[in-house]
């Protein structure tokens, strides 16, 4: 038995049981994929995949146990890598975050502008995504760090931080009715197309939850994933957005007119995802406090580890 054997079955179930999609990732051939994974089977004495001639269909019982236990030994290789490089070089090295768009265009800019001129030997690169899909890219590797909105509590294998609170805001073209409600109401908003969010992202389930409440029945007439195109679509009058309001700035957005709707929606809380028992570089636990300044790196160590509650906001 070998690390490499384990990357191989590892790296196949990732791939939906496709070996060759897994050789390729890999960067080797599929017949030596499959030999490795047979050896493995051999000295086990079980087999970890079911197959249909050549092809494999599923993952046995006993296979699933030999892929959490392999997926346990490759995170703690990684760990071991990562202390051998914080030891080594402290100030250089890299940062993978994995977020949404509206954190990566509105939020993170000075965090990640701040961090650069501290760090200016560390790469640092974005992962944008859904919040399904960012919570994805820490737990297989892709990324260190997910920040989002939606999703993350919803895995187990993620440490859940949270790091501020934000609301809703409703735009319009300037000389839209809406923006003269007084005092704005849901019933108002309900009058009206709708431009939003995704179902998948930015709190919009706290957007559904907000109308069904009401007994409203919302005329969502178009949804995208992303802030920007949201604004442009209201901008040609499609409709009235409903969106962050971290993503509405005066200056910026001068073609929308703007109305808070704070008051209309439950607050929706912006966290930091981080897998369990991972071991982190001195910069990244600098890059969580640059972000949330109450996320102290004794805080977040305990957390990690798997002590500690739920610090709040």
């Amino acid at each position: 038995m070998n690390i490499q054997q384990l990357r191989y079955i590892q790296e196949v179930a990732r791939r939906g049981l496709n070996v060759s999609d897994a050789a390729d990732a890999l960067f080797t051939s599929q017949p030596g994929v499959s030999k490795q994974i047979r050896l493995l089977e051999s000295e086990l004495g079980i087999e970890i995949f079911v197959r249909h001639g050549k092809r494999l269909v599923d993952i046995t019982e006993p296979g699933r146990a030999v892929l959490a236990i392999a997926e346990r030994v490759l995170h703690d290789l990684g760990n071991l890598q990562q202390v051998g490089e914080e030891f080594a070089n402290e100030a250089s090295g890299s940062l993978s975050i994995a977020t949404t768009h509206t954190q990566a265009r509105y939020v993170l800019p000075r965090v990640v502008r701040d961090f650069m001129q501290r760090y200016p030997q560390v790469r640092l690169s974005l992962h944008q995504g859904n919040p399904r899909q960012v919570c994805e890219m820490v737990l297989d590797g892709t990324a260190d760090i997910a920040i989002a909105t939606e999703a993350i509590a919803d895995y187990d294998d993620l440490v859940m931080l949270p790091c501020y609170q934000w609301n809703r805001c409703v735009v319009a073209t300037p000389r839209h009715p809406i923006l003269r409600e007084s005092p704005l109401t849901l019933e108002a908003i309900a009058r009206y197309p709708i431009i939003t969010y995704d179902d998948a992202f930015t709190g919009r389930s706290h957007i559904n939850k907000a109308f069904l409440g009401r007994g409203l029945k919302p005329n969502v007439v178009l949804t995208a994933i992303d802030s920007d195109v949201i604004k442009k679509y209201v901008e040609l009058d499609l409709g009235v957005g409903i969106l962050a309001r971290m993503a509405y700035d005066p200056e910026e957005d001068r073609k929308l007119g703007m109305a808070d709707a704070s008051h209309l929606f439950e607050s929706s809380t912006t966290r930091i995802g981080l897998r369990r028992r991972a071991w982190l570089r001195a910069y990244v636990y600098a890059f969580i406090e640059g972000f949330a300044p109450h996320l102290t790196r004794r805080m977040v160590e305990t957390a990690v580890a798997g002590g500690g509650t739920d610090p709040g906001l």
